[in-house]
């Protein structure tokens, strides 16, 4: 297995917040949950360890709801209409659930507030990788299908060398997981977390 040149690596972690993934968070109240996502954290954090211990960058993307005028939410209507439950307070720049889950966020050295499915669209999340000399990212998180493939494929327009972490990412259907990795297989590695530790 070729190594990989640590100094210039970067993890992406898509979308690993508590209002998604923990049992009080917004999506647990919206019965709208993964058994599969739910086990990824504990997948995540040794890779994000690996990293930081070979000097390379640990990123994070936020989902954010930002607030209006009058405090309500800014909700896409198509994301609306998908998750109705939805309220004032969920996604919250400095709210617990906005945050991080607990396993992950001791690694993370940047966390970028995101509005959309992709880490690049309309964040620092490019600017902050040039400045820290990373060529190679690793992207995990979720939805394997929504947020890491929009990410994958944007480092890869980037001309970021790109690996997906197979068992570091989620969705909500198998059948969706597989075919979402063989499409992303076209501008990415594939490999497994302990695949992907292993050449650092």
């Amino acid at each position: 297995m070729t190594s990989t040149s640590t100094q210039h690596i970067g993890l992406i972690i898509v979308d690993m917040q508590n209002d998604f993934l923990a049992e009080k968070g917004a999506y647990a109240r919206g019965n709208t949950t993964s058994h599969e996502a739910s086990l990824l954290a504990a997948r995540i954090a040794p890779v994000a360890q690996a990293v930081k211990q070979k000097q390379g960058l640990v990123a994070a993307s936020l989902f954010t709801l930002w607030p209006d005028t009058k405090g309500e939410p800014m909700i896409s209507p198509h994301l609306l209409a998908l998750r109705p439950f939805l309220r004032a307070g969920d996604f919250a720049v400095g709210s617990w659930g906005h945050a991080n889950v607990d396993t992950i966020a001791p690694w993370v050295d940047v966390s970028v507030y995101k509005v959309a499915f992709s880490a690049f669209f309309n964040t620092q999340l490019d600017w902050v990788l040039r400045r820290a000399g990373i060529d190679t990212v690793a992207v995990c998180g979720i939805l394997t299908n929504g947020g890491v493939a929009s990410t994958v494929r944007d480092a890869h327009m980037r001309d970021y060398q790109t690996i997906v972490l197979s068992d570091g990412c989620a969705t909500f259907k198998d059948t969706a997981q597989q075919a979402a990795l063989a499409d992303m297989a076209s501008v990415a590695k594939v490999m497994t977390c302990g695949e992907f530790i292993a050449t650092l």
